[in-house]
């Protein structure tokens, strides 16, 4: 079965505490780089890293600062989607993310799975 889809999604667990995090943003930019239309799930605590002012000091050395890589892959076109269930249960709202994060269930990272996306878990 030939997968013709160049569609990435990225799921990432970790909050800013563990350079998996980094790792994550850096391959997604990476994705985007390639020409890839790539897709960014936050579940657990990947959702912490989306909060406003969460990431303005978190960096990995030698990788960029996280809150760089972060507004680089949104700048890009890439999409930032935060698991819903993860938000609620750490009490956020909309108005505690940074702007263009989109609150949602798993169904939009399903969707693109189910076309042949591509997937990476960090």
């Amino acid at each position: 079965m030939s997968n013709d889809s160049h569609d990435l999604v990225v799921m990432i667990t970790h909050g800013t505490d563990h350079e998996l995090s980094s790792v994550g943003f850096t391959i997604a930019n990476g994705g985007l780089t390639a020409g890839l239309r790539v897709s960014i799930f936050l579940t657990s605590a990947g959702v912490d890293l989306v909060r406003k002012r969460a990431s303005d000091t978190t960096q990995v050395n030698p990788l960029d600062p996280l809150a760089q890589m972060i507004g680089d892959f949104l700048r890009r076109g890439g999409n930032l989607w935060a698991c819903t269930p993860c938000v609620k249960a750490r009490g956020y709202s909309e108005s505690d993310l940074i702007e263009g994060v989109v609150i949602t269930g798993a169904s939009k990272m399903h969707e693109l799975i189910k076309q042949g996306a591509s997937t990476l878990s960090f």
